[in-house]
């Protein structure tokens, strides 16, 4: 929203009768009036460069004017340098300094917003306007809460009741304001005897109070340690965390109290050190020691307010130890704590109110419009009458107090008040200048106050003539060269410029451009260009920039030269290992003058400062390095059994004169191969089972297979995969590679009853050649063991099973499949003869399975092991057992 404090024109013929006397009558008839306007712009704290702020043309509908309009940024503001202002079209952006506002206003983080003022000033004369600009600086969420200390001590007497409440004095601190500051406090851990209450005062303090919600025993436990988080009211919230130590101490029967909560007191600014502010008092109904009150600061009065306030400890007094002067707060907060032994602090608070007192006369605070040059403001002879020099801005201990202002001296100068402002303004010409009767001009500015203090301040002005020739530099190339390392300020070379124009308009000055380097200085009156600080070559060789010779005229003109500066090299650079510590792996029986591994070394210095030669400082009658590359190598094989690691120290040195070195720390570790394949230490046989119940579910694990290598490194690292496989259907295990845990991978049917034999590779990752062991796990699937005889059978007979690289094909054997390779030729040739003879043949063939266990030739060839079962059975009410392991 923008507020504006102009001219009001409330309908639209007033509008049209101002458009017609503004574009009627001439336009010098508004040049010596004092238009003032206000605008105000809101915006939030952190935003990037280029965002726009608002378009002081297009706020103030300034349309198009013959001269073009011109606006400008009134000097000596240091908000100017937060904000951007194109001087053509009046829009104000934000710059490169990015807007912080609690470093910006680090006074008022207990308001809401924050003030940039700006004075903007409307050129030219014809139209000239004074515009103040109030940017309003909204806060953001951008900063947690912080406590003032990581851990905040706090003691509660054991016998302290339920409800207790007890002020925690180290409150968290948020820069932020509003919803944005601190909204709540929690704890960690509560441990069931406390909780946290946060209570707000009338100013919107918010001071977090522990609550024994629970019997204390400092006998049973004598501290609690927790945290205490603080958190904001931002989206998302912010935390701050500090640890919360509670003691639980012995206390007495009676405590300190205070008669009163508050005191409010008042001295003048002018106080002398030691002035009794106050005493405190507070009234222990104990006698001897327990009753015995100190007094001391709350840890929540700041630093600053101790060093002005004393506090005695026994007497209470509270005494002036500071003098007070302007930037003194003149509002003082003392949270007093009256301590008993054992006892739980009383608290009172102290109000300290500082009356400033002023004896300084007004100070008069000139901006100027006009060009200004170590103190003196020039002038052309060319400007108008009632042009603009200088908004002279009067600073009075009583602001609301209207201080008198006027000019003393001779020339054609007026100063007047500047309109709906108090204590300002508007130094301006009455009348032509002309440089041929005067040049130069000295005025003084009295400003009295309305107790007959009197301030002043000197104006020269000089009026100067047209300037017509830029300066010229003997030599538009300057080419130099300067050693490394050079002392601060060198002396580099003298520019010089010559400018035809006389007198001031001749006199030159010389300055860098703006992307020079920081190291270099030119003087701006001799032209003497130094180095400010010591270069390193090897930093940067080559520094080119221009430098720039500006005449005094107005507008000035300016010309410019090129200068080239060659550093030149010292050697001043030691060698470097590109590594602190070099550690090589060989394998034993390494071949002799085999490369081992490279030294890499670097030196920054050039030429033969930069050269490096290697040698190896011990170890020398074994090792060797190539000087050239680095390569180190041995003489002859070395042997891990005779010495398992060598440490060499290698050393570099330069070329430079005096030449520098360095060493560094190289360790070599011999590797030994892989000569121990795997030892298989479960299961402990080709020949031991494991029952496996029909019922277990699919992912549940049956068994594991463990392996230990006697190597180390990658050598002992084992990998468990399966090879060979036999089974009513094999597929339905697999191993882990990493573990060799065997799982279920699927639901077994009545159909996968029987003997399961998969051939397990253990391997390990040996280098050149990994080796591996086999072993045969059995799995034998049914509801239980009946007859061990018969799977130590299954277990001769099974044929065996060849290793395989790769793991096999799933067998997918169907219910089909196993009835036509178990009985179905015998009962097909039956059928041919005689059904009935069939059905005998079927009934026989069953009671044989069942009784004897055998089983025909074509079961061979599928894999598939029946086990004959007593048909009364109750197989649901067999116990079922996950795993049973049987050694045979």
């Amino acid at each position: 929203m923008i507020l504006q404090n102009s001219f009001s024109i409330r309908n639209e013929k007033l509008q049209r009768l101002f458009l017609f006397l503004l574009f009627a009558g001439p336009f010098n008839c508004f040049a010596s009036y004092s238009m003032a306007t206000e605008l105000v712009y809101s915006i939030t704290e952190g935003l990037p460069k280029g965002v726009l702020i608002g378009s002081i043309g297009a706020d103030l509908n300034l349309g198009y004017a013959d001269p073009p309009l011109s606006f400008t940024l009134a000097s000596n503001q240091i908000s100017g340098q937060y904000v951007d202002l194109s001087s053509a079209t009046g829009d104000l952006h934000t710059s490169a300094k990015e807007i912080d506002r609690e470093r910006l206003c680090p006074g008022n983080l207990d308001i809401q917003d924050c003030i940039l003022l700006l004075d903007i000033i409307v050129l030219p004369q014809q139209y000239f306007r004074f515009v103040k600009i109030k940017v309003v600086v909204k806060d953001v969420n951008d900063n947690a809460p912080s406590f003032p200390v990581a851990v905040i001590h706090l003691s509660v007497p054991e016998n302290a009741q339920v409800n207790t409440r007890l002020a925690i004095e180290h409150t968290a601190l948020d820069p932020d304001v509003g919803v944005n500051g601190v909204h709540t406090y929690w704890l960690e851990n509560n441990f069931g005897v406390f909780t946290l209450d946060v209570e707000e005062n009338v100013n919107g303090e918010k001071t977090p109070y522990l609550i024994v919600t629970g019997p204390l025993d400092r006998e049973t436990r004598d501290e609690y340690v927790t945290s205490i988080i603080a958190e904001d009211g931002g989206n998302p919230p912010l935390l701050g965390t500090a640890a919360l130590k509670i003691s639980i101490t012995d206390v007495n029967d009676n405590c300190p109290v205070f008669n009163e909560s508050q005191i409010k007191v008042t001295i003048y600014g002018n106080s002398t050190i030691g002035t009794l502010v106050t005493q405190v008092h507070a009234v222990d109904l104990d006698l001897g020691s327990n009753a015995q009150i100190t007094y001391s600061y709350s840890e929540r009065v700041s630093q600053k307010t101790k060093a002005l306030f004393t506090l005695g400890e026994i007497t209470g007094t509270i005494k002036l130890s500071q003098r007070i002067d302007a930037n003194t707060v003149q509002l003082h907060k003392l949270t007093v704590l009256g301590n008993g032994p054992g006892c739980i602090p009383a608290v009172i608070t102290v109000l300290v109110s500082i009356i400033k007192v002023v004896f300084n006369p007004p100070v008069i605070v000139p901006r100027y419009i006009a060009t200004e040059a170590q103190g003196v403001i020039y002038l052309q002879e060319s400007d108008p009458a009632n042009s603009p020099i200088a908004f002279i801005t009067i600073k009075d201990s009583d602001q609301k107090q209207k201080v008198d202002c006027y000019l003393e001296g001779d020339g054609p100068f007026r100063i007047s008040p500047y309109q709906t402002y108090i204590n300002e303004y508007l130094l301006e010409t009455t009348e032509p200048l002309d440089y041929e009767l005067k040049q130069k001009y000295a005025i003084t500015i009295f400003a009295k106050n309305s107790q007959g203090l009197l301030g002043r301040t000197f104006v020269k002005i000089q009026v100067v003539d047209e300037n017509d020739n830029s300066p010229v530099f003997a030599h538009l190339l300057v080419e130099l060269s300067l050693e490394e390392n050079n002392t601060p300020n060198t002396f580099l070379t003298k520019l010089n410029a010559v400018d035809a124009d006389s007198g001031e308009r001749g006199e030159v000055s010389y300055f860098l451009q703006p992307d020079v380097a920081s190291v270099f200085t030119l003087d701006a009156k001799t032209g003497v260009l130094t180095v400010s600080m010591s270069l390193d070559r090897e930093k940067k060789e080559k520094y080119k920039f221009s430098v720039k010779a500006v005449d005094s005229g107005v507008p000035p003109r300016e010309s410019v030269a090129t200068v080239i500066l060659t550093v030149l090299d010292k050697n001043d650079n030691s060698p470097r290992f590109i590594n602190k510590d070099f550690s090589f792996f060989v394998p034993e029986n390494f071949p002799g003058f085999g490369e081992i591994g490279v030294i890499g070394v670097t030196d920054a210095d050039v030429g033969k400062n930069g050269w490096v030669a290697l040698s190896i400082l011990n170890g020398s009658d074994i090792f060797v390095i190539d000087t050239g590359n680095g390569v180190l190598r041995a003489k002859i094989p070395l042997d891990r059994e005779q010495q398992g690691s060598y440490v060499l120290w290698i050393q570099a040195i330069d070329g430079g004169d005096p030449a520098l070195s360095c060493a560094a720390k190289v360790t070599i570790l011999l590797l030994d191969v892989n000569d121990n394949p795997p030892l298989v230490l479960f299961p402990q046989s080709n020949w031991s089972y494991l029952l496996v119940l029909p019922s277990t579910l699919p992912g549940s694990s049956i068994t594991e297979v463990y392996a230990v290598d006697k190597d180390t490194g990658m050598n002992a690292v084992i990998a468990y995969s399966i090879i060979g496989r036999r089974g009513p259907r094999p597929e339905s295990f697999d191993i882990d590679a990493t573990s060799g845990n065997i799982t279920l991978q699927e639901a077994l049917m009545e159909t996968d009853y029987g003997l399961y034999r998969l051939l397990v590779k253990v391997s390990d990752h040996g280098y050149p050649e990994p080796l591996h062991s086999t072993i045969m796990v059995n799995l034998f699937v049914n509801e239980t063991v009946s007859n061990e005889s018969y799977i130590e059978s299954l277990l001769r007979r099974e044929p065996k099973i060849s290793m395989e690289e790769k793991q096999p094909e799933k067998l997918t054997v169907t219910q089909k499949q196993i009835n036509s390779s178990s009985c179905l030729p015998t009962l097909i040739a039956l059928s041919v003869i005689n059904l009935a003879f069939l059905i005998s043949v079927v009934l026989l063939a069953t009671y044989i399975c069942f009784k004897k266990g055998k089983r025909h030739g074509k079961k061979e060839e599928s894999l598939e092991v029946q086990i004959p079962l007593n048909k009364e059975t109750d197989f649901h009410r067999v116990e079922k057992k996950p795993v049973i392991i049987t050694n045979i």
